[in-house]
């Protein structure tokens, strides 16, 4: 059996932009987070933001630079965008021996810290995306700064999934579920056969769709990549979309989707199955490079999943 780091959980997903503030419209008011905690750090400044069902999505923008340019060369190169997922574990010591043991080389490793241990996996060899390993004391709360929004929807969303597209799912489940101790709920293959996928949980939201392309489906006889295969243009990964919940899923004022948005939405869309409900999909250039998936909860995409 291949090791796995014990009590491994999908704590928060972090998105890279320029200013706190330019995500403020978008998940604080439209999505109706709620300032968790936040802060200054040499070269970055992150800020918790919490959704209905506990979810967190930290918002990263740059700060001194100078002296820590890391999130300023990912900006620089790929522009506001998803930047990394932390998984909290309860030793880091262990989880760093246990990561080398599968085969990985956990770097930017800093145990000096009683309060805040981390190391990371680089997204060579973590399908694409920055994954952060931490070991923390104690939650952090913090509060808000000057200027975030008080009004907000009520009650907020729900952030129930995180959707990552990698282009072999073997290679996907040998971190996420083996090395990290995700719990598989479901494994199949989309309707077209264009895409398979690995539904993966741990003891709290988000959970983890991996998602990846099925060779030519039936809808590329000729043998021309998939939708999804040519979206990755052969990455090993890519964070595809975050999906949220509304008590109606038609926009972010909450209203019902409109025949029109029902019409074909999951289906259209990789890593949405039939069941997951009305969708309306905010594509990445709409949204400060990431994509989001707003659908109806109890379709298989349950508040609570």
């Amino acid at each position: 059996m291949p090791p796995t780091i014990t009590g491994a959980a999908l704590d928060h997903v972090a998105l890279a932009v320029e200013r706190w503030s330019d995500a403020w419209a978008r998940y604080a008011v439209e999505l109706g987070g709620e300032w968790n905690s936040g802060g200054m750090n040499v070269g970055f400044a992150p800020a918790q933001l919490r959704f209905a069902n506990g979810g967190r999505v930290e918002i990263l923008q740059p700060w001194q630079p100078e002296d820590n340019p890391f999130l300023r060369r990912f900006l620089d190169r790929h522009g506001p965008s998803p930047h990394h997922l932390t998984f909290k574990v309860p030793d880091l010591a262990s989880a760093i021996e246990r990561a080398r043991d599968a085969g990985f080389s956990p770097v930017g490793v800093d145990l000096s810290n009683d309060d805040w241990k981390e190391a990371f996996l680089h997204p060579r060899q973590a399908t694409g995306i920055v994954v952060q390993l931490a070991q923390a004391a104690y939650a952090w709360e913090s509060p808000p700064p000057e200027g975030f929004p008080t009004a907000r929807r009520d009650p907020p969303a729900a952030l129930l999934r995180v959707t990552h597209a990698v282009a072999e799912l073997e290679t996907g489940l040998a971190l996420f579920e083996g090395l990290l101790g995700g719990r598989r709920v479901r494994l199949g293959v989309a309707p077209d056969e264009t895409w398979e996928f690995a539904d993966l949980e741990w003891p709290g939201p988000p959970a983890l769709r991996l998602i990846s392309p099925v060779g030519a489906g039936p809808h590329d006889a000729g043998g021309d990549p998939t939708p999804l295969a040519t979206w990755l243009g052969g990455l090993s990964g890519r964070l595809h979309h975050l999906a949220f919940a509304f008590a109606f899923a038609g926009d972010a004022t909450g209203e019902a989707p409109s025949a029109d948005q029902r019409r074909g939405a999951p289906e259209a869309v990789a890593g949405l199955l039939p069941s997951d409900g009305p969708a309306r999909v905010v594509e990445p250039e709409d949204n400060l490079g990431t994509r989001l998936v707003l659908v109806t909860p109890g379709n298989g995409y349950g508040a609570g999943s």
